[in-house]
């Protein structure tokens, strides 16, 4: 019996039935909510034959579950597996390195050195397999803290029919951050320095998707963790890590994830719910901890955003932390859509006892201080020779943090912390902790002194909007008289 194309709803309730296609290119739903699939891929059954795979022929499994064929063609979404990871300066693509009694899951080295380019390097390819096929264009509208905005840029910088907006906070990201975004000067590339925070880049940008005749208007697409691709395509390097760890599938793997915007770990979730055996999985702040607040009280609290050394985790709210609530809820849409619109006239929102003791079931939680994050840093050159960056330091200390409550090192050995980005991404926090800046590839350090180009724009969605309505019509005018000098350069030549 041919299996049930499986189809995507929005948390909310107001969107159900889509497609893969439609779920990818919606971004966020109409009603403000996130799209999930209408139920999770059971894989228990299939898992185990996938362990001596390569990376792409991974991914093309597991995003096979989530799009049915009849959308992408088998070989179709081989290809584009295969090419997605082309890029990548290392054969394993996401290789795994034993420290101390740890590992390292390297997920840095992609073309912008992040963990973003696992996920975002694919979608990229399926945003333009379905344009060229669909004859669409695409106006890409992202926030980042950092990292995500690069990773989107060189994911689509190029691509036909694909406008790219990138919000950043001024000031809020790190030198090599900014000029990796900014020094790409592709036509379809628009960097854009928003004078706020993260939070306030991420608030206009769920603005704009809700203005539904913009977003239409516009063909707006999300590129952020908002896009439910982004954590379908990040569910490959934990089961690929765990076959690295457990070649003969009999034992249980631990993930500890520094997270700002909860996609990470979210993409962990879902494989330990498609049948993975994960025994523990750690959420890791930096002292932007609404994450781990929650998880300590059961009270989901927006505060102010501290400015830390970890900045891509400088995040007051995590936007994909609803799709968890969702299954918290019980797949309940009307509850969730009730508690988020509290939520946004609030500032709070609060779980039962009986919930909180759910989620502590389905996650542990570690909050990193800002000196403690440098001291680990130090701590693991000093005794290891491993330099981390100062996110992937907060997954470390939050696994030193529990190591009494979670007795992993006797009842879960195989602890795995997720290196989401290279050191020298960070370098002056780096060299504040050991004394000498990290060792720097050459493809990062090229992009230091190159030259960029971006806007700067105040904390608000009408310019940013006005900001995309000039750049689109820009570009457009400028197609259509590149195509007009073509037709008469043709017609004189015919003549």
């Amino acid at each position: 019996m041919a299996q049930t194309p499986i189809r995507y709803r929005s948390t909310r309730g107001g969107a159900t039935g889509l497609t893969f296609e439609q779920a990818v290119f919606e971004g966020l739903a109409p009603d403000g909510g996130l799209m999930v699939p209408d139920s999770i891929p059971d894989a228990s059954a299939a898992w185990k034959s996938w362990k001596d795979l390569s990376f792409a022929d991974l991914a093309f499994e597991i995003a096979s579950l989530y799009c049915a064929p009849d959308e992408i063609p088998p070989a179709d979404l081989k290809d584009i597996m295969q090419n997605s990871y082309k890029s990548f300066n290392h054969a394993e693509i996401v290789p795994t390195v034993k420290v101390g009694d740890m590992y390292v899951m390297e997920l840095f080295h992609g073309p912008t050195f992040a963990f973003k380019d696992v996920a975002l390097q694919a979608l990229g390819n399926v945003y333009e397999y379905f344009l060229k096929r669909n004859g669409r264009r695409l106006t890409v509208l992202g926030a980042t803290s950092g990292d995500t905005g690069s990773a989107a840029i060189y994911g689509l910088r190029g691509k036909e029919n694909v406008e790219c907006f990138i919000l950043f906070p001024e000031g809020r990201v790190s030198k090599i951050q900014q000029q990796q975004m900014t020094s790409v000067l592709d036509d379809n590339v628009h960097c854009v320095a928003v004078q706020g925070t993260f939070d306030d880049c991420q608030d206009i940008v769920k603005a704009l998707f809700g203005e539904l005749d913009f977003k239409k208007q516009y063909g707006l697409g999300a590129v952020n963790s908002i896009n439910w691709a982004r954590i379908m395509l990040q569910i490959t390097y934990y089961f690929y890590t765990y076959y690295k760890l457990c070649p003969t599938c009999d034992s249980t793997v631990s993930f500890s994830v520094p997270t700002g915007n909860f996609g990470d770990i979210l993409a962990g979730y879902y494989a330990k719910r498609m049948g993975l055996p994960v025994k523990h999985l750690i959420v890791a702040t930096n002292s932007n901890d609404i994450l781990d607040r929650f998880f300590k009280t059961g009270d989901y609290d927006k505060h102010p955003v501290a400015q830390t050394c970890s900045p891509s985790m400088d995040i007051g709210i995590s936007s994909n932390f609803e799709r968890y609530l969702f299954y918290l809820f019980n797949e309940d849409p009307k509850r969730l859509a009730e508690a988020m619109e509290d939520f946004k006239k609030t500032g709070k929102l609060s779980v039962t006892k009986a919930e909180l003791t759910r989620a502590r079931a389905d996650f542990g939680s570690g909050c990193a201080p800002e000196a403690a994050i440098k001291e680990t840093i130090k701590t693991w050159d000093t005794k290891h020779g491993y330099c981390l960056d100062p996110h992937t330091a907060c997954g470390v200390y939050a696994v030193n943090e529990l190591r009494g409550p979670l007795k992993w090192e006797k009842e879960a050995p195989n602890m795995v912390v997720l290196g989401t980005a290279h050191p020298a991404k960070f370098g002056d926090c780096v060299q504040d902790a050991i004394g000498r800046p990290p060792e720097m590839p050459p493809a990062l350090g090229a992009v230091q002194h190159a030259q960029t180009r971006f806007e700067v724009l105040p904390n608000n969605a009408d310019r940013v909007r006005a900001h995309v309505e000039m750049t689109v019509g820009r570009r457009e005018r400028q197609a259509n008289e590149g195509v007009c000098i073509c037709f008469g350069i043709r017609k004189m030549l015919s003549g």
